[in-house]
């Protein structure tokens, strides 16, 4: 079977892709990750982000979104990877997720029209449980409702205490939020709960192969043209076979990425299988290219001046989100080997 996007959903990663090369380049990220004091959500690329529909992916149009799905979410999510972009995209889109799965009428009406229109930042976390603190919160600091775990199962959190928290991954703000109980998502029961940590699975995953794909990118380029002994680097034996290696890896995980992101929007069983073969391999293979881009640029790979290191950080940080390529090799086996 042949599998792969549309016409209209490689517009759409064009479109994103364009406006991240022209209008929010690896310049710019250079800015907001050497301003730690700043709360990393630049205003030019959240007000492109609403204006052409990236928040409203996911968001019903009844609620004035563009009412799309999980495969069209992923293509976003991989173009912000291979830009490294900063902001609460991810987010944002999760919190209007569980609200449109779990959320009253009135909830739905409340939010899901101003996530989308990115009037609000939104943010989630299942980590920690409300009330209570909730560690490692994504851009918690300026979200104007956060999602998080309650006894019951979800809850809106607005206008938590929030302290800032250091990152290594300067594409990004971390806060720990004192939560109070906030206000219950009535229809969260263990299945939305589990939808949802898919969902936000996929997207991490899908981020990781965009950071990884740049990364390969970029360093097969620069061995291109780098010399040594009069010839390209990238000419030698060592080198050559150990760009393949990870051009396949990288490859093969941005397939499985794209078929979960399919499989959690239709509902095809065996869902959780593909979403855990894409997370552990896009964990893989986000470490592996970006720790590769260090090393194939030689000295200059290692230096800060160099945007290396947004890259290796970036997949560091989200390789471990919502379980590490571990926690989700050892689920593939309990749904294969032990079934």
């Amino acid at each position: 079977m042949f599998f792969a996007l549309t016409d209209d959903q490689r517009e759409f990663d064009a479109a994103v892709r364009g406006y991240l090369a022209e209008r929010f380049d690896l310049e710019a990220v250079r800015g907001v990750v050497e301003d730690p004091a700043g709360d990393g959500n630049p205003a030019s690329l959240w007000t492109a982000a609403a204006e052409q529909g990236w928040l409203a992916v996911l968001v019903p149009e009844e609620h004035d979104g563009l009412g799309l799905g999980m495969v069209e979410a992923q293509v976003i999510a991989r173009a912000l990877g291979a830009g490294v972009a900063p902001g609460p995209w991810r987010g944002t889109v999760l919190a209007a997720e569980a609200i449109r799965r779990a959320g009253s009428d009135e909830q739905k009406a409340q939010w899901l029209p101003r996530l989308a229109a990115g009037e609000a930042v939104g943010a989630l976390t299942l980590r920690g449980t409300a009330p209570g603190t909730l560690p490692t919160v994504e851009y918690g600091g300026i979200a104007d409702v956060v999602v998080a775990r309650s006894a019951d199962g979800l809850a809106l959190v607005t206008g938590a205490d929030a302290t800032a928290q250091g990152s290594y991954d300067g594409t990004t703000r971390l806060a720990a939020l004192d939560a109070g109980a906030g206000e219950a998502l009535p229809g969260a029961d263990a299945s939305v709960v589990a939808e949802l940590e898919a969902r936000a699975a996929v997207l991490v995953a899908a981020d990781l192969v965009g950071t990884a794909r740049e990364a390969l990118t970029r360093t097969v380029a620069y061995d291109r043209e780098r010399e040594q002994f009069g010839v390209p680097v990238g000419s030698f034996q060592a080198i050559k076979h150990a760009l393949a290696d990870l051009h396949v890896g990288v490859t093969m995980a941005e397939h499985a990425v794209l078929y979960a992101a399919h499989a959690v929007q239709t509902g095809l069983e065996g869902t959780a299988l593909a979403v855990s073969v894409a997370k552990a391999k896009a964990s893989d293979a986000a470490i592996e290219a970006t720790a590769a881009m260090i090393q194939y640029h030689g000295g200059i790979g290692y230096t800060w001046e160099h945007e290396a290191h947004f890259f290796y950080k970036r997949a560091k940080r989200l390789a471990g989100q919502f379980g590490d390529a571990d926690a989700h090799r050892a689920r593939i086996a309990e749904l294969t080997v032990s079934a």
